[in-house]
Parts: structure tokens; C-alpha cells; sequence
């Protein structure tokens, strides 16, 4: 009698006396993936662990995470230029007074990258 894995096509190979299921996930074209892409990633395993399994399953787990990574990181982007803009940090301001210039951006990337972990990357 063959079992549902095998009915609908599955086949199994023997290892050590255990009958192993042949699985192959689908293709996919690999995207580069980013460290927004891969901080999202290392979040699913954690806490979404379904989603993150059907995304591998399905082969669409790399295209997810570089579309996310283009989306994190064109809003981190985003976010520095306006916030640069809001607190006048300038060009200027970088030849006048390099130290002063460099903790202003510091913290707006610091900022910039916590908006962007709660807008997409933690959700």
C-alpha cells in the first residue's frame, strides 16, 4: 500500500535503514539580499516561523526578501534626506564643522534605522 506522499508522486530514498523523502524546493532566481533583507529573514525564522516555511517551500523566500530590501532601504534613504533637510545639515556644515556634521548624521541614521525596523523590517 503506498502511502499519500507516494500516491501523489513523492518518492524516498534509504539511509541507515530509514526510508528519507526525496524533497526539492522549486527554483529561484537568487537576488541579492541586503541587510535589511537578511535582518527581515533572521525575524521570520524567529518569530513567524509558518510564513517563513512557506515562503521557502513555495521558492518565492529570495524574491520576498529583495523586494523588501529595496523597500528598506529606498525609505531609509528617504528618511536621511528629509530628516537632513528638517534639522538644515548641509554640505556646508560638513567643510565648516566635520565633527558636529558627522554626529547630526549619525543620529539621523540611527533614527532613519529604527523607523524603517518598525515600519518594515520588524512586522
Amino acid at each position: 500500500m503506498k502511502s499519500i506522499f507516494e500516491q501523489l508522486g513523492g518518492t524516498y530514498h534509504e539511509e541507515n535503514g530509514y526510508l528519507i523523502p526525496d524533497l526539492i524546493l522549486p527554483n529561484e532566481e537568487e537576488q541579492p539580499i541586503g541587510t535589511w533583507g537578511q535582518r527581515h529573514q533572521d525575524y521570520l525564522k524567529q518569530y513567524h516561523k509558518v510564513t517563513y516555511t512557506n515562503l521557502l517551500t513555495s521558492g518565492r523566500l529570495n524574491s520576498y526578501l529583495a523586494v523588501i530590501d529595496r523597500q528598506a532601504q529606498e525609505r531609509f534613504e528617504r528618511l536621511i534626506e528629509s530628516m537632513k533637510q528638517a534639522q538644515d545639515i548641509t554640505e556646508r556644515l560638513k567643510e565648516e564643522n566635520a565633527i558636529e556634521w558627522t554626529g547630526k548624521i549619525n543620529n539621523i541614521r540611527a533614527c532613519a534605522r529604527e523607523i524603517v525596523n518598525g515600519e518594515i523590517i520588524f512586522i
